[in-house]
């Protein structure tokens, strides 16, 4: 049975892994307010980013679907695993050794996902080194046909799987990787003498995630007698890979399409390397299936574009694009339907390119040069115009019959275009293009649209940030102004709050100082903080958290790791209040940002393109989570201090409520003189904490 992580351990990975480039490796991320970036949610379908990510703190949580965590829950959910696996992916990606306390515990090489990938990359490097024997001369010649160098060949990781039955299979074999391993990673197959080699004969493409992990392969046949008729074929679906999830070419071509707000759909490994070396370096293709919905969404989280603010558009973004390079054949406009039906799952317009003699990138490249490729793209025509184009184009509209026809075959299709302002601009061009009256056209289009239940949209929606004012820095402004600004950000913030919803006084004080507290414990002084019990709160939720953080030891020690308070912070919460401390952790505080010689340290490395990049926020200290707490700023102090004595001021407000009662329920006596010193003791307290505190405010 495995041993447990050692906890140490698990802490060296803690502090090492670095949130805010785990989760850059899916998501595009954009500054919010000091210290918070923002960007799509991998875990749900969104067009509005409610994702937050808060590297110093080492959390993230969205607000769309209440989901958050650590770095550990992230890899989680993104990579599907358990706790322990999850560990140890993170352990091999930042080179830690971990050791466990099951002495009894077989030397274990990884998760049985990174020895997945450990196969593959092992693959790989078998597949490259046969690309150069005389066997492989039919791949040779089939990359160099194709005007792809030796040096093209290598950059794209083409390789050569030999023509023999288990030829990878003993490979892999001799470096010490079971049968069943490479069974489930794809690159074998079990017969009835055993296991052999599932790619033979054949040319490959390693298939990899944005971050170059190699999740399976495509190859393509080279010999007439390959038993497997298929021209392509690609690896089985595994833990890993999974066709309908994988995109070739995007671990080369992310961090141009995050930068270019652009992304060039191919259908072929070739198309893409061409594209790539004729200067597209945004192309992309699907692995042996249509370009569907789970593409989608990785292009969209990469691509996702706020630059109009609190405008959305749904429409289309200058600059922003997607582009489909497709056939002109009957083919090609299948795909392109398909396409169409998929075009509301981007926040920008789709496009269409189509190549002179219906050429694929790849021999528009062969017969007219890199900068046929490059025109192909810059000349695309939108995908709205293609797909209508190509319907009316199946109908002699010179004649009453065919405009009939045409109008039938548009409507539909005009009709599934959710931006009503588009609605009406194309069915305009379309009514002139066939050659009958708009009204028809407008008639049957509405009737399609009300078959269909169309609900319309905008071009142009406000969006509601989660938090109006993150980001917002509250310096230089007059004490009146600065006051009157803090208060509207705490409505807010209990406004925008998912875990309960209430708008109070008592409720946004309650909720401040708790956010405070997780995010800035130093900010708390001790001395004060011990007078708090758990009467001090009202809403069930913070008396649940006050008890949590009382649970996990008080108010941290200043050398402790922020990543380690918060999982000791949500470990003694339990998952009943994992979100709502998640969501404090990223909500912004009313306060103005720290200067630098305070805040976490940053890197000085760039930002990937597209991110923090440059003129924008630098990108975070890969060991953020391991920072001690920071020191706290002289406002961060007082406010802490005022929202200790509101608590405070409200505990004793209350105690001296309950005496009175009391007392009024009493006759005369010692007991009653009792309550009554007890009720000038409180308002002496009272008093002296409010001198304390606010008579400090300068």
């Amino acid at each position: 049975m495995p041993g447990l992580i050692k906890k140490e351990d698990i802490e060296k990975v803690r502090a090492k892994a670095d949130l805010y480039e785990i989760v850059s490796e899916s998501v595009t991320l954009k500054p919010s307010g000091s210290g918070t970036y923002v960007g799509l949610c991998p875990f749900h379908d969104e067009k509005s980013p409610s994702f937050s990510v808060r590297p110093s703190m080492g959390v993230w949580h969205c607000f769309g679907c209440g989901l958050g965590g650590d770095v550990f829950t992230y890899v989680e959910r993104e990579e599907n695993v358990e706790f322990g696996d999850a560990v140890e992916i993170l352990a091999d990606k930042y080179h830690i050794e971990l050791h466990y306390d099951n002495d009894r515990r077989e030397q274990r090489k990884g998760s049985k996902r990174a020895r997945l990938l450990e196969a593959n990359e092992e693959a790989q490097r078998f597949f490259v080194s046969q690309i150069m024997t005389k066997e492989a001369l039919a791949a040779r010649k089939l990359l160099a046909g194709r005007t792809f160098t030796q040096a093209d060949s290598t950059h794209f990781g083409c390789g050569y799987a030999p023509r023999g039955w288990d030829n990878l299979v003993r490979h892999l074999s001799t470096k010490g990787f079971t049968q069943q391993e490479m069974l489930d990673a794809g690159l074998a197959r079990q017969g009835q003498r055993g296991i052999y080699d599932y790619f033979r004969g054949r040319v490959t493409w390693p298939i990899r995630d944005s971050t170059g992990r190699t999740l399976g392969f495509g190859a393509r046949k080279l010999f007439e007698d390959d038993s497997i008729g298929a021209k392509y074929i690609n690896t089985p679906d595994t833990q890993l890979y999974r066709k309908n999830q994988v995109l070739y070419g995007i671990d080369l071509a992310k961090d141009a399409i995050v930068k270019k707000r652009q992304v060039v759909i191919v259908e072929g490994y070739t198309d893409v390397m061409a594209c790539h070396l004729a200067g597209v370096d945004t192309a992309v293709a699907t692995c042996g299936t249509a370009f569907g919905e789970d593409h989608a969404k990785i292009v969209r989280r990469l691509i996702s574009d706020d630059a109009l603010g609190a405008i959305q558009l749904v429409g289309p973004v200058r600059g922003s694009r997607v582009v489909f390079t497709f056939d002109g054949d009957a083919a090609g406009q299948k795909a392109a339907l398909h396409a169409f039906g998929l075009d509301g799952s981007f926040l920008t317009q789709t496009f269409v390119a189509v190549a002179r003699d219906n050429l694929d990138p790849c021999d528009l490249r062969i017969q007219h040069g890199d900068q046929a490729v490059k025109s192909l793209v810059d000349e695309a025509r939108p995908l709205y115009d293609f797909v209508i184009d190509s319907a009316v184009d199946m109908f002699d509209t010179q004649y009453t019959t065919g405009q009939i026809g045409a109008v039938k075959a548009v409507a539909p299709i005009i009709a599934q275009i959710r931006d009503r302002s588009l609605v009406g601009i194309y069915t305009r061009k379309a009514a002139r293009r066939i050659g009958v009256d708009l009204d028809l056209l407008q008639q049957e289009v509405s009737a399609a649209r009300r078959s269909m239940r169309i609900h319309d949209q905008s071009a142009y929606a406000i969006r509601q940030p989660r938090y109006g004012n993150a980001g917002r820095e509250l310096s230089d402004r007059n004490p009146y102004e600065e006051s009157a600004r803090r208060r509207e950000l705490e409505k807010k913030d209990a406004a925008d709050q998912g875990y309960y919803r209430i708008d109070d006084s008592v409720f946004i004080c309650e909720q401040q100082f708790m956010g405070l507290l997780i995010q800035i414990p130093r900010a708390v002084n001790r001395d004060v903080y011990s007078q708090l019990s758990v009467d001090s709160f009202v809403v069930p939720i913070f008396r649940t958290l006050y008890q949590a953080v009382e649970a996990a030891g008080g108010l941290p020690a200043a050398d402790t790791p922020q990543g380690l308070w918060m999982h000791n912070l949500s470990k003694e919460a339990g998952p009943l209040l994992e979100s709502a401390i998640n969501e404090l952790a990223v909500m912004p505080l009313p306060l103005a940002a720290p200067d630098k010689d305070t805040q976490s340290p940053v890197s000085g490395r760039v930002g990937p393109a597209g991110g923090p990049g440059a003129g924008q926020e630098a990108e975070p200290a890969a060991n953020a989570a391991a920072i001690q707490l920071r020191e706290a700023t002289a406002e961060e102090r007082q406010y802490a201090s005022e929202l200790l004595a509101r608590l405070l001021d409200a505990t004793y407000m209350r105690l001296i409520s309950a005496a009175r009662h009391q007392m009024n329920r009493l006759p005369d006596g010692q007991e009653k003189f009792d309550l009554l010193g007890k009720i000038t003791e409180y308002e002496t307290l009272r008093k002296e904490l409010s001198n304390q505190v606010f008579g400090n405010v300068n």
